[in-house]
């Protein structure tokens, strides 16, 4: 009977409201952490995962040796890779590298596999299409991208490096 009458003296008292009050005029008066988007920007970790790219080697040529591993590696199977008939043993060369970003599920597999570094996840992550053929990259928009971001992908593989 004391139990009872003890927890319905509290809800007269209304304590938990009270509490809830208390928690909200703490926060009250503290600064705001709001961001506001497109002006203000947060910090992307460099782990980040976001528009895929292919860079190019210091010479300028791609470093893509084609074997394929990426291709093997997705669980989505989102990549389609040919490898060119005039290559040699030397350098092999791929004729197709294409990413379906509709499949893909940026779980960077295909990062983690290349042995060159060839194809990374950047840091863009502001890509859309208006249509679904534009969220088809081929070689050349992976190639692209990779020029587009180099010294952002350079930096983020060199912050990278001692976890790899």
């Amino acid at each position: 009977m004391g139990l009872d009458l003890k927890s319905l003296l509290q809800s007269f008292a209304l304590k938990e409201l009270a509490q809830g009050m208390a928690v909200t005029l703490k926060h009250f008066f503290k600064p705001t952490i709001t961001v506001q988007y497109p002006e203000e920007r947060t910090p992307i970790s460099p782990r980040f995962r976001g528009e895929h790219a292919l860079r190019r080697d210091e010479q300028g040529e791609e470093r893509c040796v084609a074997c394929k591993l990426c291709e093997a590696v997705c669980p989505a199977q989102a990549i389609d890779i040919e490898i060119d008939p005039r290559s040699t043993a030397e350098k092999r060369l791929t004729r197709v590298y294409d990413i379906d970003e509709t499949k893909c599920i940026f779980c960077g597999f295909c990062q983690e596999a290349c042995p060159v570094d060839a194809i990374v996840l950047g840091p863009n992550f502001e890509f859309f299409g208006s249509v679904r053929s534009d969220l088809y990259f081929n070689k050349e928009r992976l190639l692209a991208n990779g020029e587009r971001w180099s010294n952002e992908l350079n930096a983020r593989i060199a912050a990278d490096a001692r976890y790899r």
